[in-house]
């Protein structure tokens, strides 16, 4: 008889965002899940298994046996008819800058650079210029070409000339519980609805064995109120997944798409900014930086309490001028494995052996006629397994990263509760499989990295 093992694992990465000690309904955050199977099985278990907390944003990964046939469904375009490309660069250094924010002016389309640096940008109308900033450089405005080239930018680090600083300058605490009572005056006061590109990735080493792209939907209530209004549909998505045999491993997201409304952090301050998580940190302050050349406090946090779960390394921005949070670059301590491995694993196989690497996040927020709105979000996970008695192990990467792409000007209206995507769905056994190449013709996305794009060419096959 074939030998086959299944295993389910919960992986918390930002339990530590929320303290025990508190209450609230876990039903409304995503949730991911691990099995993991032997290489030797053929199939997947039909039951999909939750595990309610009511202390944390759960993120879940779901390592799974492939499925050998999939099937692919278009949604309507909305067409964006011109579109302009380029490279971002630093201008010393001549690297590339990933993740940097492109824009046109005057206009609400926008997207990032991806981790070459590279991006598209699609418009329904020819553009004149893109504006292009990134932290700690000076924004610039480039001239769109008409001969369709793609446009080489160049970013200025800037040098922080110290003005006035506020004499809190010097209390971080003091600084974040101001930005934290200023939320209502920052961040929208009305609904607003967004238009989105989401994309999941999963590497089995340096090879890419699972992708899933969705358009979406995003409807955004005021930041005064919590999140249980906000909902997000999907507009048009895709899957793509190894078919060799032999990568029997693979990611799934629960609610990947919902990420613009369940991770945004300074909307969701249950989970980190909120005073009795703030006071498990030590809080300094780091060197100011421009971001769309706004003066910026940065304020660093390490882990300073002894809990029994982990806690995070990161930084928090906040825009110097209207004390508004900016970005949040966060990074769970991992140093302890035991600890790391007991908080994000609920069950494994005998013989089994996981080891986190790296959970991180990184959420950014722009500034924009006076408000400032969700901009980009990027969570990253490395782990690495093996059996006993294996000489060597297997690194994965699991990769989520959602952009806002446009914004509705007009009264907006709710999506209804039946087109919501369900924060316990995954576009893994939602999305179907398509081999069109144009498939995202006249919508704006993240444009794939080479090795990404190569990797699309080769699960199309």
């Amino acid at each position: 008889m074939t030998k086959s093992f299944v295993f389910l694992c919960v992986i918390n990465c930002f339990h530590c965002f929320y303290p025990k000690k508190h209450s609230i309904n876990a039903s409304v955050y995503p949730y991911f899940f691990i099995y993991l199977q032997h290489e030797k099985m053929r199939s997947i278990m039909g039951k999909t298994f939750y595990r309610f907390s009511a202390m944390a944003l759960l993120l879940s990964l779901v390592l799974a046996l492939l499925p050998a046939n999939a099937t692919w469904a278009q949604g309507d375009s909305l067409l964006l008819r011109y579109e302009v490309k380029g490279i971002v660069r630093d201008a010393k250094s001549n690297q590339r800058l990933p993740y940097a924010s492109v824009t046109i002016p005057g206009k609400h389309h926008s997207t990032v650079t991806n981790s070459d640096g590279e991006f598209i940008l699609r418009t329904n109308e020819p553009p004149r210029e893109v504006m292009v900033s990134h932290v700690g450089y000076d924004t610039r405005r480039t001239n769109v070409t008409t001969d369709g080239k793609p446009l080489n930018i160049r970013l200025v680090p800037n040098s922080i000339q110290l003005k006035e600083v506020l004499v809190m300058a010097n209390d971080p605490m003091l600084i974040l519980q101001t930005a934290l009572d200023k939320v209502k005056d920052n961040y929208i006061t009305q609904p607003e609805r967004y238009r989105c590109f989401y994309r999941e990735t999963a590497q089995k080493r340096s090879k890419y064995i699972y992708i899933a792209e969705a358009v979406t939907d995003v409807y955004k209530t005021s930041y005064t109120h919590r999140d249980i209004s906000d909902r997000v549909s999907v507009v048009k998505d895709r899957r793509l997944l190894s078919p060799k045999a032999s990568d029997t491993l693979s990611v799934k997201v629960l609610g990947g798409p919902t990420y613009a409304i369940k991770l945004d952090l300074v909307k969701n301050r249950d989970f980190l900014l909120n005073r009795m998580e703030l006071d498990l940190y030590s809080l300094k302050m780091g060197t100011p930086v421009n971001i769309d050349d706004r003066l910026q406090y940065v304020i660093e946090i390490a882990p300073y309490a002894t809990v029994d779960y982990p806690l995070q390394y990161g930084k928090i921005y906040v825009d110097h001028e209207t004390l508004a949070f900016t970005r949040i670059e966060l990074s769970l301590d991992v140093r302890d494995r035991d600890k790391a491995t007991e908080y994000m694993l609920v069950s494994k196989p005998v013989g089994l052996r996981f080891k986190p690497r790296e959970l991180s996040m990184i959420v950014n927020y722009k500034y924009e006629d006076g408000v400032t709105r969700l901009n980009y979000l990027r969570t990253t996970f490395r782990f690495s397994c093996d059996w006993k008695r294996h000489l060597f192990n297997t690194n994965f990467t699991a990769v989520s990263e959602v952009v806002v792409t446009d914004r509705d000007e007009s009264p907006v209206q709710l999506i209804p509760r039946r087109d919501a995507y369900s924060t316990r769905a995954s576009l893994y056994d939602t999305a179907t499989y398509t081999i069109d190449d144009d498939f995202w013709s006249g919508y704006n996305i993240i444009e794939p990295t080479e090795s990404l794009e190569k990797a699309v060419k080769r699960l199309m096959k």
